[in-house]
């Protein structure tokens, strides 16, 4: 992708583009304060700082494309490396761990990588095969391991870069991967600038500071890390990283660690909520807790309130192709809830973005009537990492100005609120991860040797999906076969749960699989439909259920 134009943004904010500018100021500031607490280990702005401008100057001696895989993840090596590739002036593109071998390789080949940062479990992660395709360049932990080549954190050359390298507005800063129709994940490239006034108009609700300790439960492929790292560097918060182990207990890690602000999908709480663990007063500590990526049932909101005595919970919207976020919602009492659904409205938009509801022509609608949401201001990315036919189609220009057509369906109401309906297409979120069922139905078709495929998201409660069912005609494998083979180039969570062999399948009008038949056929069938019985079609069953889960 080429830098784009400063536009609007103004030449007053040219200097202050580089992602790890403010993170290099706040370790002069605040050396000795924590940024980073891994496990037991902490690690200060001073140490931290050093690693990475040290690491900087490495990267930037290697530099071609300006992009640097982190196939790492809530580790030290992750964001030392994040760091140190803005500290250089280059692109970070996290990779995402749970990939299996064929997608990793596939990606490498096509990002054409300066260097790759691992972190322990990234180097066990590099096959052969995977090294053919990496990049010369592999930035390692300390100590041995099982590449040879790689160089090792704690061997890094004395040089170091002195200061953050100055980028342009347009510099791609990153490059977040999410599923995409074609069966190859889709990267978003955002923009420095884009990046920088996310963090100026996030900064002034969310009010970081020094004593904050930021709790981390998300892998850096999702972009609500970019949210917390920077606006905690920005301030000289610490930054706590929550393990596998820690994910299981999520309570015990913020009364432990004495977190103060919060940041997760609904999920999280609502699990939480039916364990018991989630009561009243629990959590003393906590004074911001922001929930994003999935609808936030409202009972869920109120239950983490009252275990939040001195705190306040917000509720955020946006795609990744808007920054981050865009939007957001304070629980208040009575709560802002989206009429028939039972979950927290979206809110009211960033003043420097603007909303629209538009119909099927890019047309806006009536006021109180549903439509597409679509978003426009200086925080949309630059488009999709080398695919100008799939940034067309979503980044439109309409009456000379640029939007971002989102998918979701929304309205806005009498007081000017937004809320969230659903999604227009196929795109669904499985347990906080944003998937779309084409990219299923590739690899389905795939395994299954057959062209007629369809998956659902089910069940689905308050519009977020717990799993995935597929459904094939026309293959002489079973089942189970399907399912194998499909591990072989998709992570669990994007395998179905089950795979229902349906002769013949269902059709709409226009000849297509008919989803919706399928989803009422499940429906119907009160879970007895078994994953080695073959199933008569529902397409008379009346649709009472689209099957798609909401995006937030």
């Amino acid at each position: 992708m080429r830098d784009r134009s400063p536009g609007d943004l103004g030449e007053h904010m040219r200097n202050r583009f580089n992602a790890a500018r403010s993170f290099f100021d706040t370790a002069r500031r605040h050396a000795h304060l924590p940024a980073l607490v891994v496990g037991s280990v902490t690690h200060n702005y001073f140490a931290l700082s050093g690693l990475a401008s040290r690491l900087a100057a490495r990267l930037a001696s290697a530099r071609r494309s300006g992009r640097v895989g982190i196939l790492a993840t809530r580790s030290m090596e992750a964001y030392a490396g994040i760091i140190a590739t803005a500290w250089s002036g280059g692109t970070y593109v996290p990779l995402n761990q749970k990939w299996p071998e064929a997608r990793l390789v596939e990606l490498l080949r096509m990002l054409d990588l300066d260097a790759l940062v691992v972190d322990s479990t990234g180097e066990s992660l590099l096959t052969a095969g995977v090294l053919a395709a990496a990049p010369e360049l592999i930035v390692a932990p300390a100590g041995n391991g099982r590449v040879d080549r790689a160089l090792r954190l704690d061997a890094l050359p004395g040089d170091a870069l002195d200061e953050p390298v100055p980028v342009s507005p347009g510099h791609p800063a990153y490059v977040i991967f999410t599923s995409g129709t074609t069966g190859t994940p889709k990267g978003v490239v955002i923009a420095s600038a884009a990046l920088q006034h996310y963090l100026d108009q996030t900064e002034p609700w969310t009010r970081f500071t020094e004593k904050d300790r930021i709790g981390e439960c998300c892998d850096v492929t999702f972009d609500l890390t970019v949210h917390n790292m920077f606006l905690a560097w920005r301030a000289g918060s610490s930054l706590h990283l929550m393990s596998q182990l820690d994910l299981v207990a999520p309570a015990h890690f913020i009364r432990s660690h004495e977190i103060s602000v919060w940041l997760s999908v609904p999920t999280i709480a609502a699990t939480m909520r039916r364990l018991g663990a989630l009561k009243p007063g629990i959590f003393p500590s906590l004074r911001l807790s922001i929930f994003c990526g999935e609808p936030l049932p409202v009972t869920v909101a109120q239950a983490w309130a009252e275990a939040t005595p001195s705190g306040v919970v917000e509720n955020i919207y946006g795609p990744t192709e808007a920054t981050v976020v865009c939007m957001r919602q304070t629980l208040t009492e009575p709560p802002v809830a989206t009429p028939e659904r039972g979950t927290l409205a979206i809110g009211r938009p960033y003043d420097t973005t603007t909303v629209a509801i538009l119909d099927e022509k890019q047309q806006p609608v009536e006021a109180g009537q549903a439509g597409e949401i679509a978003l426009s201001g200086p925080q949309l990315a630059i488009g999709y990492f080398n695919a100008p036919g799939q940034t067309a189609d979503r980044f439109r220009l309409i009456d000379g100005q640029r939007w971002y057509l989102t998918g979701d369906l929304g309205r806005q109401d009498e007081n000017g609120t937004y809320h969230h309906l659903g999604r227009m297409d196929n795109q669904v979120k499985v347990k906080g991860n944003r998937i779309e069922l084409e990219e299923i139905d590739a690899h389905l078709r795939k395994a299954a040797g057959t062209e007629t495929v369809a998956t659902i998201a089910w069940p689905v409660n308050f519009g977020s999906a717990e799993g995935l069912i597929g459904f094939c005609a026309s293959t002489t494998l079973s089942p189970d076969d399907i399912r194998a083979r499909m591990r072989l180039t998709l992570p669990n969570y994007m395998v179905p749960a089950e795979i229902h062999i349906v002769e013949p399948m269902p059709l709409n009008i226009n000849g297509k699989v008919d989803r919706k038949a399928l989803v009422a056929m499940v429906q119907s069938s009160a879970h007895t439909l078994r994953p080695d019985t073959k199933a008569a079609p529902a397409g008379a069953v009346a649709d009472r259920h689209e099957g798609r889960s909401v995006k937030r």
